[in-house]
């Protein structure tokens, strides 16, 4: 280091104040260079949960199934035995309430679990530093769980000190508190990070549910799902949004998230549906159910009644928008006149729009959920190597990265999602904001209906969406939506390296990972597209596409040693996991298997680290050659 280099040494002087002398600068690297040999954190990527939040926080809690795995490997119990452990830790105060009704002798049960939960989390814990690992600690058991962590039991009196413990807990009537928070800890360690590639609304009852979990996960991002920016339109006052959020409710009988979960009032919609379709018997808008659901004749009827004038407005009010907007080149969607309507609301339906509009706006948890997807997500991340986002990447016919106009300029690959990540969150900006062009919050407000169903829309990718000629059109011709270049040139490796080369995602092991189109896997198709180089993990989590892909969603996994595909087969109930012990039956793929056990070294993380140590040891120097002085502890 040069003594002239003001600008490094005005950096090291502010580095000086958090290590102000040789022996603290001298243990800080100490302590970044054995994180660095850590075996890298296990990351978990999930796309398209629409809404399914019993099978999502199913899949959350037995880690995409490594925490049965790692039980057979630690115990190798006899399987009714297995599955009672696995439901225990998935479960704990459900599953602990049946084994108080049932299990004979309570202390011995408890003694045995508790060496079993100890020594299976001690295993999850080994990745982790011990820094780490205590800020993951429940308050109420910190102490006791680290000095249990720690201690081996390799010699009889540290065997007994281990033994003493568990033995106080259960006489101190505490050991369901403490197995209750065991088994949430082995829950949290076992995955380090969660990605989730969109698409958390749609068909399903929960996606409430899944976002008030989501509020409370440890770490967590996501990349905007077509279904997101629906809903995040709906919030913002994209009346358009807000209707294709209800009519597709309507469609799949599916009124759960909007009324429990963020209080919308459909009354309105009702009203006027029974009296604007009285004679309407609406049959081509009765909504489809999952199996085993049946509803009321009158239910179904209402609800087809609401399906048809819902969609009729969202007819009306997105032509309104097309035409603002004939930049789009989307004013041939304007298809009322073909059943003899024109796109003007009746004063009725106006009326409506108003009312709904306003239940969107006033909705205090469906804001919060929107800015917590603000905050934690974007169009798409850059992870260790890989790429990640939703959908697509809009493409020329010949495979290059196709130019897309967005207020009035045209951006093309990362550029593109860049901007329009900005434009989304100018959507929300303050009015109050004196540097706010209220043009262009108008027109990013708008913008959410063709990040819906625009032909370039890197979160659609499609020619059309065909719902209009579903509705109206018998010839079936009329509903074919031709997939955009990005779905075609997939599996095209040299596409998807240039993609990767567009991002400056450089070395051998680069990927991109995404979802949105369901993976046929029944029908023999391979999520694992580009000879390794793309993978789509969209494979039906939601119910209605399990007839379609064969399966029930799929989770990769990327460990230490590599990535691997988890395959589920569809999850019946937490009430059946918890009486019956049933799991998520998956399979597991091996995608990609590292030649070397990869370490926080060769992750983005390890990255920042070695920087940071590279910047301690000059400060060394800067120490031992006189450039700057250590500074006096303080007492």
């Amino acid at each position: 280091m040069k003594d002239n280099a003001f600008g490094d040494l005005k950096y090291l002087e502010l580095l000086s104040q958090s290590y102000p002398t040789i022996i603290s600068a001298s243990t800080e690297i100490i302590n970044l260079e054995a994180i660095l040999n850590l075996p890298k954190g296990t990351e978990h990527f999930l796309a398209d949960i629409h809404g399914e939040n019993e099978a999502f926080q199913h899949v959350l809690k037995n880690a995409s199934g490594s925490i049965r795995r790692k039980v057979k490997e630690l115990f190798q119990l006899p399987k009714q035995q297995e599955r009672d452990l696995c439901t225990l830790i998935y479960y704990p105060a459900e599953k602990l309430a049946l084994v108080r009704n049932s299990e004979p002798n309570l202390t011995i049960w408890y003694q045995k679990t508790l060496q079993q939960l100890v020594r299976l989390c001690r295993e999850v814990a080994s990745k982790y530093t011990r820094s780490k690992v205590r800020k993951a600690l429940p308050e109420g058991f910190a102490y006791i769980i680290e000095e249990l962590l720690h201690e081996k039991g390799d010699d009889k009196d540290k065997q007994a000190y281990v033994v003493s413990i568990l033995r106080t807990i259960i006489n101190t009537g505490r050991a369901d508190d403490f197995i209750t928070e065991l088994c949430l800890l082995i829950q949290r360690l076992a995955i380090d990070r969660l990605h989730i590639l969109g698409d958390i609304f749609d068909r399903g009852p929960g996606a409430h549910i899944i976002l008030d979990t989501l509020q409370r996960y440890h770490d967590w991002d996501i990349q905007w799902g077509n279904h997101d920016a629906l809903w995040m339109g709906a919030c913002a006052g994209n009346d358009a949004c807000i209707c294709n959020v209800l009519r597709i409710s309507l469609r799949y009988a599916n009124l759960t998230t909007l009324d429990e979960g963020y209080g919308i009032n459909l009354m309105p919609l009702a009203t006027f549906a029974m009296e604007a379709y009285s004679n309407d018997d609406c049959t081509p808008f009765r909504p489809i159910l999952p199996p085993g659901k049946e509803l009321p004749e009158k239910e179904l009827q209402l609800i087809a009644k609401m399906h048809k004038a819902i969609s009729i407005i969202q007819f009306k009010v997105e032509a309104q928008i097309f035409h603002r907007h004939p930049e789009w080149n989307m004013e041939d969607r304007d298809l009322l006149h073909l059943i003899g309507l024109d796109n003007t609301l009746t004063e009725e339906e106006e009326n409506v729009m108003k009312l709904l509009h306003h239940s969107f706006a006033v909705s205090d948890r469906l804001r919060k959920h929107i800015r917590m997807i603000l905050s934690h997500g974007c169009m798409y991340a850059v992870h260790n190597g890989n790429l990640l986002f939703h959908a697509s990447v809009p493409l020329n016919e010949d495979g290059t990265l196709k130019d897309v106009l967005v207020y009035g300029k045209k951006y093309h690959g990362k550029n593109l999602l860049h901007r329009i990540g900005s434009l989304i969150r100018t959507a929300f900006a303050n009015n109050n904001d004196p540097t706010l062009d209220k043009n262009e919050k108008q027109y990013a407000i708008d913008y959410f209906i063709y990040l819906w169903c625009g032909p370039d829309s890197p979160l659609f990718g499609k020619s059309k969406m065909a719902t209009f000629e579903r509705y109206f059109i018998d010839d079936k011709s009329t509903w074919h939506e031709e997939k955009g270049w990005y779905f075609k040139y997939r599996d095209d490796e040299n596409v998807v390296n240039r993609i990767l080369d567009s991002w400056k995602i450089r070395g051998k092991n680069r990927h991109i990972i995404n979802g949105h189109v369901p993976v046929h896997m029944a029908g023999g198709e391979n999520p694992i597209k580009a000879n390794g180089k793309l993978m789509v993990i969209d494979a039906g989590f939601s119910e209605p596409y399990h007839k379609e892909t064969g399966v029930a969603g799929c989770t990769l996994v990327y460990h230490s040693r590599g990535f691997q595909l988890v395959v589920h087969e569809p999850f019946r109930s937490a009430k059946e996991a918890i009486v019956n012990g049933t799991d998520i039956v998956s399979t597991t793929e091996i995608i990609e298997m590292s030649t070397h056990r990869m370490r926080v070294r060769d992750t983005d993380k390890g990255k920042e680290l070695m920087k940071q140590i590279s910047d301690l040891r000059a400060l060394l120097d800067a120490y031992r050659h006189g450039i700057l002085n250590e500074k006096a502890n303080k007492l």
